[in-house]
């Protein structure tokens, strides 16, 4: 008793030939590798199909399994309220793999149901194998904003809830890649949509399940991606278990990339512990990232270290560079972990004697004074990556020509309001972003008549 199979599966709705009314046809070889998985998952004949829906109920940090006896959807939304599917839940197996999640310490659950409703990512693979077969009942999970890294822990969690329910189970895991392939797609062409399509098709088939945890949510965001957290639910269900791979089919003629992959369960594979493997190497990568650290960036780190280790605050030590002890300037203290944004505080104007004060004290500002997270702990000093960011004289610029998000950091404010955003960030590659979200950080209106400064950022890391 144990996982049968696994499959990764585009939703667009207009793949039911009663929504697209021939549309279909323009991604005809993904109708008909859906059709071949549906019919392979009733000759398997699974007890239950575990399908990971990134349109069932969604929060930050909290992973939603649907709870209750069953549930039923129509696509309404789509104009199609006479199409509907029903569907029972295996409320057993959704116990054991709460159960599991309790004792992984992953924060998942059926608590905070929204809306009961099947969604159209649950329905569209349900629709496809219920012309095949039918004798089964699901377990629907949802994605969250958690980290990768946790979205694969709670797919080690089902595994092992599999395990001890004694059943045969099938995975699908529903999911569209990039929205951003063309113009006239659901979102504006982004470069970023068809590298992540193409790096997240080879992975699929290749069976590279680990390379999943190395996307970054950064360049994910700019891609515009769908499924890659259930696919990374999926890799974790699939921990340490041999997988055939067979690519069926890649389209994208609406702008959105849809992949149909099967993974055939050849038996277990120690080697294939992905999870393990990942933070064994960002461990070390980190270490050595300490290594390099240079005085700007092990000053800041020595003050979080102090407090947290020594329950003191960092004086200014002996022996430091003039660099950082005879002159003045703003200070920008950044932790990230897990590869997002775990602190910031600084300042934009000097406040202290000199650059070396400015980081102790912008340092534990944070990494216990910002507000959007909780203060650091004590185990969390090896995980963390620290830069420091220290400011040029912010200039006051006439056109938005004058800035450059990779080498400006900006500056907007009007009245009392004033919001800052460093340059060279991830994500953000143009003007109008930075400049668009300085105002949102300081609440000015796009349509007011704000006034913007740039400023040079020398980056320690």
């Amino acid at each position: 008793m144990a996982i049968l199979g696994s499959f990764i599966v585009p939703h667009p709705p207009l793949i039911i030939p009663d929504i697209g009314r021939g549309e279909e046809n323009k991604i005809r070889r993904t109708v008909d590798a859906y059709e071949r998985t549906a019919r392979e998952i009733g000759g398997l004949k699974p007890d239950t199909i575990i399908i990971i829906s990134p349109h069932s109920i969604m929060y930050s940090d909290y992973i939603h399994i649907s709870p209750g006896k069953g549930a039923s959807g129509d696509f309404s939304k789509y104009g199609y309220p006479e199409i509907s599917l029903s569907a029972e839940y295996d409320s057993a197996l959704t116990s054991l793999i709460e159960e599991e999640a309790q004792k992984m310490n992953v924060s998942a659950g059926t608590l905070g149901e929204k809306d009961k409703s099947l969604d159209h990512a649950t329905m569209i693979p349900l629709y496809f194998i219920n012309k095949y077969y039918s004798d089964y009942k699901i377990c629907r999970i949802g994605i969250s904003g958690l980290t990768f890294k946790e979205h694969y822990a709670f797919g080690m969690c089902i595994k092992e809830a599999v395990e001890r329910a004694g059943i045969n189970a099938v995975v699908v895991a529903s999911g569209d890649l990039s929205h951003k392939l063309k113009n006239s797609g659901p979102y504006e062409f982004a470069p970023e949509g068809p590298s992540f399509d193409a790096r997240v098709t080879m992975d699929m088939s290749q069976g590279n399940f680990k390379d999943f945890l190395y996307f970054s949510e950064e360049f994910c965001d700019a891609a515009g991606e769908c499924g890659l957290r259930g696919f990374v639910i999926m890799a974790g269900i699939l921990d340490r278990t041999a997988v055939k791979p067979e690519f069926l089919s890649y389209e994208g003629p609406f702008g959105v990339g849809y992949a149909v992959c099967r993974f055939e369960i050849t038996g277990p594979d120690k080697d294939r512990d992905f999870l393990d493997q990942f933070i064994d190497e960002k461990a070390e990568e980190l270490d050595r990232k300490r290594e390099a650290e240079d005085e700007y960036v092990k000053l800041a780190r020595k003050s979080i270290e102090a407090l947290l280790l020594e329950k003191t605050r960092l004086q200014r030590p002996e022996g430091l560079s003039p660099e950082l002890t005879d002159r003045k300037a703003g200070v920008f203290v950044s932790i990230k972990k897990d590869g997002r944004l775990r602190g910031c505080m600084g300042t934009v104007k000097p406040a202290e004697e000199c650059i070396a004060d400015e980081i102790i004290n912008n340092a534990l500002a944070a990494g216990f004074g910002d507000t959007r997270f909780d203060a650091l702990k004590e185990h969390e000093l090896s995980e963390i990556e620290i830069s420091v960011d220290v400011l040029g004289v912010p200039e006051k610029v006439n056109s938005v020509d004058m800035l450059d998000p990779r080498k400006y950091g900006v500056i907007v404010g009007m009245g009392c309001a004033e919001g800052l955003l460093l340059p060279n960030l991830e994500g953000i590659t143009t003007v109008e972003q930075q400049v668009a979200i300085a105002l949102q950080k300081a609440g000015i209106p796009k349509s007011s008549g704000f006034e913007i400064k740039r400023f040079e950022v020398v980056r320690h890391i």
